[in-house]
């Protein structure tokens, strides 16, 4: 296997899906600084204080290519990923809104049985939104709330923490794209009450006080999402490769490269991960102790006896949002 390490990583390192994120930085170097705001652009919500907990609000877009190849899926995908992103800082969905563009009232159809399909699965209602059916091409972006007592965020990492990767593996690809979908083969089903207890387990580790950080694996696959983690908070990474959870029949590079329906890296102390992972193990979820956290600001990667610097953050930003 001599030479794979670099040539993987360098597949990845140069790949669209961490272009996108660098894309981030040319944003945040234009809105104002988190002095002046109270906010940190980088976590995968906003968190507003509210009482004794925090409102958190996010939202995603998605492209016209992937609407107009798989327009329920797209739809389905607007209430998933965003329930992610609410579950990856501790809390738990409210409702969503949309926006839809469509060429045709047919399209906007299958778009909005797909959101509606995802809201019933989740249970997060849709509360409203923009519609407009004589556009000249077809997106779709989609805002929630939810709220959350206890936060886990981007931003509280710290070295000597172990890295945990937790995924569901009972999934499937959905080919050309990146999606590893272990939710929507449960719609409309008896088993869409699991998906809601896996999620659960995010604020109750948080409320526990098992872990302070975590991000959803995003598009930017899982080494791009432990970068942005450690961007975040100042730190550097060791990750080996083979203690990550993965099908027995994914090549390593296509998993690197997925976007799980449900998949999380979280950090917590040596003492706290078994407990961590023997909540995930208890529903069949893949979790595994991946790396280690540490304060040289690099992210360096092992797979069997090869080792290789991913990416230097001391040299290049990612999103351009550390501390």
């Amino acid at each position: 296997m001599t030479g794979a390490l670099a040539s993987l990583l360098h597949t990845l390192r140069t790949g669209s899906a961490l272009a996108a994120k660098q894309d981030i930085a040319a944003v945040t170097a234009i809105l104002p600084q988190a002095s002046e705001t109270g906010f940190r652009p980088g976590d995968d919500c906003a968190a507003i204080p509210d009482g004794e907990g925090y409102l958190l609000l996010a939202s995603e877009g998605f492209q016209d290519s992937f609407v107009r190849a798989m327009p329920w899926f797209a739809g389905y995908c607007g209430v998933m990923v965003n329930v992610s992103d609410i579950t990856a800082m501790g809390g738990r969905p409210v409702a969503v809104v949309d926006a839809l563009w469509s060429e045709t009232s047919e399209t906007a159809a299958t778009i909005m049985t797909g959101l509606r399909d995802g809201a019933r699965t989740y249970h997060v209602p849709v509360a409203g939104g923009h519609t407009s059916m004589r556009s000249t091409h077809n997106s779709l972006s989609v805002a929630i709330l939810g709220r959350a007592r206890r936060l886990l965020t981007s931003f509280d990492a710290r070295p000597g923490e172990v890295l945990i990767a937790a995924i569901d593996l009972r999934g499937r690809w959905h080919d050309p794209h990146p999606f590893w979908d272990a939710s929507s083969a449960l719609c409309g089903t008896d088993d869409d009450a699991r998906l809601r207890g896996d999620l659960e387990l995010l604020p109750s580790i948080a409320e526990d006080g098992l872990s302070k950080a975590a991000k959803d694996i995003s598009m930017a696959g899982l080494l791009g999402t432990a970068l942005m983690l450690a961007e975040c908070s100042g730190i550097g990474m060791s990750i080996t490769l083979d203690h990550i959870p993965r099908p027995d029949d994914a090549p390593m590079l296509r998993w690197l490269s997925a976007f799980p329906s449900y998949g999380y890296l979280l950090t917590a102390s040596a003492e706290n991960a078994k407990t961590i992972m023997d909540r995930f193990h208890r529903r069949d979820i893949g979790a595994a102790v991946i790396g280690v956290c540490n304060d040289t600001r690099r992210l360096e990667v092992t797979w069997g006896d090869e080792k290789e610097t991913f990416w230097d953050l001391g040299q290049k930003t990612l999103m351009g949002c550390a501390p």
